[in-house]
């Protein structure tokens, strides 16, 4: 009899593994392998909610889940967020998800911009904060910082990139009810002032401008500035006659992209290139010809003409020093020329850019009768672009043919 005393006496009480609670809307458990119990109940959109009691004690775990409970009723009823989330980690998140996108092929392009503006402007400003503590003063002060940062008012397309990758974190952060139900929370602005048609050279600017560059090399003071401006002539010419994007596209430029189209027994050089929009062909002017034969020599490739390299499909950048050198600053070397030859602005006030002989190329194109489709696929850019920036000008520059 003793000895069954002794069994009883030792035998350890094992809580349930589920307790219910508050009428059967709440639970109280354990995870298999966790020392603390959880809750879970339901809110009042039929979403599941749970938390952890924060103790092994069953009996204050079933205080402590009345507690997160009535608190989680009491915001839900005030029409708060029930958890909440900085900006900062949201739109982490949201990068994420159109990173994944964008690797996976399922993403749109604009989300490379929606990226680049949250990590450069989003984050910065608004990532400390809780999404729905965003107030309408706070979108004013990011205006003004948005402002100052970049050194310029920003044009309608940029104000509405920022604006579309603020909705996307505002829609996350929505979706994973870290913003109340019926909290508004303000938006960006996404109107700015128009953009204007970057400036451009005349055919007869293009022709002082390609002779003075003689003048320029010869003046360099150092054999790697000369070595540079040589680079920067030839990648001038490279522009102006193929109407590519300075650096995303011309920059990647490798000797394999370059091909030859041929109709009937008439060759014409086509060249590969990928950039803001995604990979297209375009076909070069005659001119470019000659441009690259003349990076040959300088590079002292082992080939006697264009064809040599186009067979031999070589892996090898286009525009870099002879020493295989790509250079970051090739804004800074035009600008240097622009200002040396006196055409740094334009007749409108403007200063002109790298940007602008890509400007240059479209205004000749269209003054030649390129229709504005064919330009659109050439340059990679879309028709309504095209007709936003050049429309105004295509009655001037067809006034001969309309005369």
């Amino acid at each position: 009899m003793s000895n069954l005393s002794y069994l009883f006496a030792n035998t350890t009480y094992a809580p349930p593994k589920q307790i219910i609670l508050a009428g059967g809307k709440l639970t109280v458990y354990k995870r298999p392998q966790s020392a603390q119990y959880q809750c879970r109940f339901k809110l009042a959109n039929n979403k599941w909610h749970s938390a952890s009691t924060g103790t092994a004690d069953i009996e204050q775990a079933k205080i402590q889940a009345v507690a997160i409970y009535e608190t989680v009723k009491i915001k839900t009823d005030a029409g708060l967020a029930i958890t909440t989330k900085t900006f900062k980690q949201i739109a982490l998140d949201e990068i994420a998800n159109m990173s994944s996108a964008l690797a996976n092929n399922t993403g749109r392009r604009c989300y490379r911009d929606y990226i680049f503006a949250t990590n450069k402007y989003l984050i910065p400003f608004f990532g400390k904060y809780e999404v729905e503590k965003i107030t309408t003063e706070m979108l004013c002060d990011f205006d003004a910082w948005r402002i100052s940062e970049m050194g310029k008012i920003p044009v309608a397309s940029t104000k509405r990139n920022h604006a579309s990758a603020y909705i996307r974190v505002v829609n996350l952060a929505r979706e994973r009810g870290y913003v109340g139900h019926n909290r508004s929370v303000p938006l960006l602005d996404a109107k700015g002032k128009r953009s204007q048609p970057r400036p451009a050279f005349t055919n007869e600017e293009m022709r002082e401008l390609l002779c003075y560059t003689e003048t320029w090399q010869k003046s360099s003071y150092t054999e790697r500035t000369r070595q540079m401006r040589t680079l920067c002539i030839a990648y001038i010419e490279f522009l102006v006659n193929t109407g590519v994007r300075h650096g995303t596209e011309a920059l990647r430029l490798r000797w394999k992209h370059l091909q030859w189209h041929w109709i009937g027994n008439k060759k014409y050089l086509r060249i590969w290139v990928s950039g803001k929009t995604g990979p297209r062909y375009l076909i070069a002017k005659h001119e470019v010809i000659k441009v690259l034969e003349r990076m040959m020599r300088w590079h002292k490739l082992d080939y006697t003409n264009l064809n040599g390299v186009i067979e031999a499909k070589l892996d090898k950048v286009i525009f870099c020093l002879p020493d295989n050198t790509q250079i970051s600053n090739m804004e800074n070397i035009f600008r240097n020329l622009m200002v040396r030859s006196k055409m740094r602005v334009d007749s409108g006030g403007l200063n002109r850019t790298l940007y602008s002989l890509r400007h240059t190329y479209a205004t000749q194109a269209l003054a030649s009768g390129i229709d504005i489709h064919t330009l659109a696929k050439q340059m990679g850019t879309s028709v309504g672009m095209i007709e936003k920036h050049y429309s105004k000008m295509t009655a001037t520059m067809a006034a001969e043919r309309l005369a």
